[in-house]
Order: C-alpha cells, then sequence, then structure tokens
C-alpha cells in the first residue's frame, strides 16, 4: 500500500525503471543521429547566414587571435616564433572545442526547451546537437592547424593517427561534460556563468599559451589538470612529439567514470528536466 501511494504521488516506478528508460532514450537517438546532426548544421549555418564567408568567419578570428598572441607572447618568452607559434595556434584551436563544447552544453537543454515539450524526441539528441556543433566548428579551425603545421614543417613529423586517437578522447571527455554542466543548468540558471568563469580561469592554467617547460620541476601539477591531458593527447602528436601512457590512461578512466556518472544523473532527473525547463 506505501509503495503504491508513493508510486501515484512521485510517479517512480523504482531505480531499474529510470536506467531503463534512459537507455531506451540513449538507443532512440543513436537512430535519429541524422537530426542531432542536420540540427548542429543548421544551428551553423543560421549564425552566419547573409554573411560573405559564413562559418569561416570564426575561423578568421581565431587566425588573428592566433597571429596576435603567437607574436607578442613569442617576444614575451624569448622563444622563436617558428616554434611558439605552432604551439600556441594548436592550443587556443583544440582548447577552444573543450571550452565551446562544455560552455555550449548549458544551454543543450534550456535552448531545446520547446522541442522537448511539443515532441517526444529523445533527450539525447539534444547533447548530441551540442557535440556535433562543435566539432563542425572544429573541422572550419582545422585550415589554421593544417596551415601551421605546413608552413612551419611540422607536417613531417606530424602523426596524425595518434592525434586522431587524441581527439576521440577529446571529445568523448568534453562531451560528457557538456552534458552533465547542461543537467545542471536545466535546473539551476546560475550554472553558465560559474562554468563560464571556470573555462576562462582554465584557459590561463593550462598550457595552452605557454610552453610546458616554463614550470621546470612544477610540471607534476599539470598531472591533476584534465584539459592539459585532453589537450596533449592530440597537440604532442601533430608537433612530433610523444603521448604518455599515463595521459591515455587519465582520459580512459575520466571519460568511463564521467559517462557513467553523467548517465546516472540523466536516468535520476530525466522525467523532472522539461519541468525544469
Amino acid at each position: 500500500m506505501e509503495t503504491a501511494t508513493h508510486m501515484l504521488r512521485t510517479g517512480r516506478r523504482g531505480t531499474l525503471f529510470e536506467y531503463q528508460m534512459a537507455l531506451r532514450d540513449l538507443r532512440a537517438s543513436v537512430g535519429r543521429m541524422d537530426l542531432a546532426w542536420s540540427l548542429a548544421w543548421h544551428d551553423v549555418s543560421s549564425r552566419y547566414r547573409g554573411s560573405i564567408l559564413g562559418p569561416f568567419w570564426i575561423t578568421l578570428s581565431m587566425g588573428l587571435m592566433v597571429m596576435g598572441i603567437g607574436v607578442v607572447y613569442a617576444n614575451l618568452f624569448g622563444i622563436a616564433l617558428q616554434d611558439f607559434l605552432p604551439l600556441v595556434a594548436l592550443g587556443i584551436v583544440f582548447f577552444g572545442t573543450i571550452s565551446g563544447t562544455i560552455t555550449e552544453g548549458c544551454d543543450t537543454f534550456v535552448q531545446a526547451a520547446g522541442m522537448l515539450s511539443q515532441t517526444s524526441l529523445p533527450m539525447f539528441t539534444f547533447v548530441w546537437r551540442t557535440m556535433f556543433r562543435n566539432v563542425i566548428n572544429l573541422g572550419h579551425h582545422l585550415v589554421i592547424v593544417i596551415a601551421v603545421l605546413i608552413y612551419y614543417g611540422f607536417w613531417r613529423h606530424a602523426n596524425a593517427p595518434v592525434a586522431a586517437l587524441g581527439l576521440v578522447f577529446l571529445v568523448l571527455n568534453a562531451g560528457w561534460i557538456s552534458m552533465l554542466a547542461g543537467l545542471a543548468s536545466a535546473r539551476f540558471r546560475d550554472i553558465p556563468q560559474i562554468v563560464t568563469s571556470v573555462m576562462q580561469f582554465a584557459i590561463f592554467v593550462t598550457p595552452v599559451f605557454w610552453p610546458v617547460e616554463r614550470l621546470g620541476s612544477h610540471k607534476w601539477v599539470l598531472d591533476f589538470n584534465p584539459f592539459y591531458h585532453m589537450l596533449q593527447a592530440v597537440r604532442a602528436p601533430l608537433m612530433g612529439g610523444q603521448v604518455a601512457a599515463h595521459t591515455y590512461l587519465f582520459l580512459a578512466g575520466m571519460a568511463v567514470v564521467g559517462w557513467a556518472v553523467t548517465f546516472s544523473i540523466f536516468a535520476t532527473i530525466r522525467r523532472r528536466i522539461v519541468h525544469y525547463l
């Protein structure tokens, strides 16, 4: 009797049922990946509709930032431009993907409030939408990466397959952080400001604008910086360097634990997300 009363009041049927429904949502979203891609492509194209360069405006602005920061910081640090500019260019491009995926993740469900309340689309569709949108942006920014690697000769030593593996780890980990930020933002509208502040801080404590060697004997602190590992897994192979084994272990463990925790939270609050919005 108490169980029946609890179900009437809360609508809950037990933890196992919540996980089954969350898995059903995930499976349904995988079958609608084309929709998620179309929504992401529409987001990018509509943002620059009517402009001459279209989405390449973001590439142009990032290219100018790379040149400005690269030249200024190379002189400040006393490092040769041909060594420093590629480091900064790849750092800005790939950290920008991490930051963009996470910060835009705050709007994953808020932005889709109308569709979620009027349709029965899987909620994971909008998670893939955010991830695909930033992958599309990265595709435009790769023009900068390729140009820098060719101009400064790093393409001769670049290990593209290993960098691609690192990019998979980067997207996997940025994805669950993005979804977690979206779930929190649906309930608490202060979260986007907090996430933005954290990412602004993270860019300065992560070796995006400065070489790791500058830390000297304190390089060990980077072992606890997840953004460093995400960046290093992609940038190091492209610049002819090696990726430490513990970086892959860190990223793999982070992805497994992160997605498990995020999916558990999603399964628990899935029914209430629409009401939060």
